[in-house]
């Protein structure tokens, strides 16, 4: 799917009805697969983040329910002292919030401390929301992690082949199938109560952190932002800030999870999140696995569909980062062994 066309002018209109008459440049901001982003500013000197709602993901209703979930925990969040986003205007499907220009964002991990710091920004967000007062947070996009779920869009998209892309994928598809067994092990575990429900961030990553000057971090992009477990949150730091490689790097040589970053992003949400309980320990490095697995049948149930879900740049696209998704599951399966020990050993010293 491609990114939206807006122009200047359209954008302008948006703005006007939200306050901002004086803007003097709009460009296009971060990478994200589903929303349209873009920074503006203004001669005022103040900038803020333009950002419209992928229409297709959220229809009217569901706009509503995702504005509600945004406003309870960002004014939650406020109410502890902590920095989140700052909502200017909401008209659905556009919303604006302050522009946090005294920092730093990162679209990869590039050194271990990186990874530490994102293990304990997640484990802190964890913490910081474990008291949100009831009732309980609403789904935006019910079963979100749930990978059996994920599993029947896929299988659903094989039956309906409506690209003509299914004879393309036999190699993946037996990828998914060697691995098909333990994808619920997680959604058992929660039904079972063994694993707790908490309030998570669900795209725990890096580009989704605004590092402050003074050390701090902040948390955006809480679009999905939803009652679920740590471990698809945890699973999904491994995933992305463990790799190597880009998620579209097409060279599959160069992709493989590095244990020292692991470790220390082990250890970054391990020394913040006293919350864990046994069965959550038990399952962190799995959850690793999963989350990649997961994200890789996304990708490839996407490619297959005709590419509507994610924004894409050419037609491979999709299945080249279900490709690269495989690949690093791979790589953790083959690591699993270490990377319990590395866990392992920080708990004992904890």
């Amino acid at each position: 799917m491609e990114r939206g066309v807006f122009t200047a002018n359209e954008i302008d209109s948006v703005l006007e009805s939200m306050g901002i008459t004086d803007r003097t440049a709009i460009t296009r901001y971060g990478s994200g697969h589903i929303n349209d982003t873009f920074k503006v500013d203004t001669s005022s000197g103040k900038s803020f983040i333009l950002q419209r709602v992928n229409t297709a993901i959220f229809d009217p209703q569901a706009q509503e329910l995702l504005k509600r979930v945004l406003l309870k925990v960002t004014s939650f969040l406020k109410s502890k002292g902590v920095k989140t986003l700052d909502f200017v205007a909401y008209e659905a499907p556009w919303r604006l919030y302050s522009y946090y220009g005294d920092c730093t964002v990162n679209e990869v991990v590039v050194s271990p401390l990186q990874a530490y710091d994102i293990g304990r920004a997640f484990a802190k967000f964890h913490n910081d929301l474990s008291d949100l007062p009831p009732p309980r947070l609403e789904e935006v996009l019910p079963k979100f992690h749930d990978t059996l779920e994920r599993l029947k869009a896929l299988d659903e998209a094989l039956s309906n082949d409506v690209a003509n892309r299914a004879a393309l994928v036999a190699d993946e598809l037996k990828f998914v199938e060697k691995r098909r067994a333990q994808a619920g092990r997680i959604v058992s575990l929660m039904a079972s109560g063994e694993i707790p429900e908490r309030v998570i961030h669900n795209d725990s990553k890096i580009n989704n952190l605004l590092f402050m000057r003074d050390g701090s971090a902040v948390i955006i992009d809480l679009d999905t932002v939803m009652p679920g477990s740590v471990l698809s949150d945890f699973g999904d730091m491994v995933r992305t800030a463990t790799a190597s490689a880009a998620e579209d790097e097409a060279d599959l040589s160069k992709v493989y999870s590095k244990k020292e970053y692991f470790e220390e992003l082990s250890r970054g949400y391990i020394s913040g999140a006293a919350f864990l309980t046994q069965a959550e320990i038990d399952n962190l490095v799995f959850a690793g696995q999963l989350s990649t697995f997961e994200v890789g049948v996304r990708f490839l149930t996407d490619y297959i569909n005709g590419d509507t879900y994610f924004h894409t740049s050419y037609p491979e696209h999709n299945l080249v980062r279900a490709r690269n998704q495989f690949k690093m599951v791979e790589s953790l399966e083959e690591n699993a062994e270490e990377y319990e020990k590395i866990v392992k050993e920080l708990f004992t010293k904890k």
